[in-house]
């Protein structure tokens, strides 16, 4: 089949989640640096058959776009160009930072550790890719 792997898109970090070869579970993969995050994606694509990438959509509790979704457009774009056969979907990334640091929370990570935001960024990748596999 192939894996599926979701972005959740920051300005400075960006997590990073995927599936099995069976899109079954989603997992962590890493968190990079956002200004890496192109040449990430060649190197892992190259190692791994990548089918979908689920990106974060942010919205506004009125549904309407949140302000960093003027961040995610462009490189949406560029995702196209760069990988122009593997199709993109979007996921509403509502409140998955809450959750996710909630997660963190219920799995008795130390305060230290929960002031890890590229963990945060990748439970939240992750959080979105789940979020797409039940929505499947």
């Amino acid at each position: 089949m192939g894996r599926i792997l979701a972005i959740d898109f920051g300005k400075v970090r960006t997590g990073l989640a995927v599936t099995d070869e069976l899109q079954l579970i989603a997992s962590g993969l890493e968190t990079v640096a956002t200004s890496e995050l192109i040449a990430f994606l060649k190197t892992y694509i190259i190692k791994e058959h990548v089918v979908l990438f689920v990106v974060g959509e942010p919205k506004q509790m009125n549904n309407e776009p949140s302000e960093s979704e003027a961040l995610i457009l462009p490189f949406i774009e560029k995702l196209k160009k760069v990988f122009p056969k593997i199709p993109i979907e979007r996921v509403d990334e509502r409140f998955t930072s809450k959750m996710a640091f909630q997660t963190m929370i219920d799995s008795g990570l130390s305060k230290k550790k929960r002031k890890n935001k590229a963990l945060v960024d990748e439970i939240s990748a992750t959080l979105i890719l789940q979020s797409y596999l039940y929505s499947k």
